[in-house]
């Protein structure tokens, strides 16, 4: 399972990337082993508002249908229009190409998990 350092964790396995006031999302390496076959995901519109907590999309794959939540309050900035045509992206890339939506923060959230905090609630998780 590979979990970058650099990056911020949720117990609903998305990782969060913060620079200045933007927040990048995704779900982690995990997640997207979990689900397999990754073959749609539902972006939001840009200019969408959240808090944190709320459902933004889903995620599906060939084993199930997940429901996608922001870590973070805010703006939608960007979504990541390439998984329209190629979702395995997130399969393939899911700490870089795969990622799924950017959001201007307005509110930070309950907290997250350090990598190492993350690697082991996962752990914890499986058995």
């Amino acid at each position: 399972m590979h979990v970058p350092e650099e990056l911020q964790y949720t117990r609903s396995h998305e990782w969060v990337r913060t620079e200045d006031d933007t927040a990048t999302i995704g779900i982690t390496d995990h997640a997207q082993d979990e689900l397999g076959d990754v073959v749609f995901v539902e972006l939001p519109e840009v200019g969408a508002t959240f808090d944190a907590g709320d459902s933004f999309g889903t995620i599906e794959s060939v084993k199930a249908v997940s429901d996608l939540y922001t870590p973070v309050g805010g703006e939608v900035v960007e979504v990541n229009e390439a998984l329209n045509d190629s979702p395995e992206k997130v399969n393939e890339d899911p700490y870089g190409d795969g990622w799924i939506i950017k959001l201007r923060v307005s509110d930070e959230g309950p907290g997250f998990l350090s990598a190492s905090d993350y690697e082991q609630f996962v752990e914890e998780e499986e058995s």
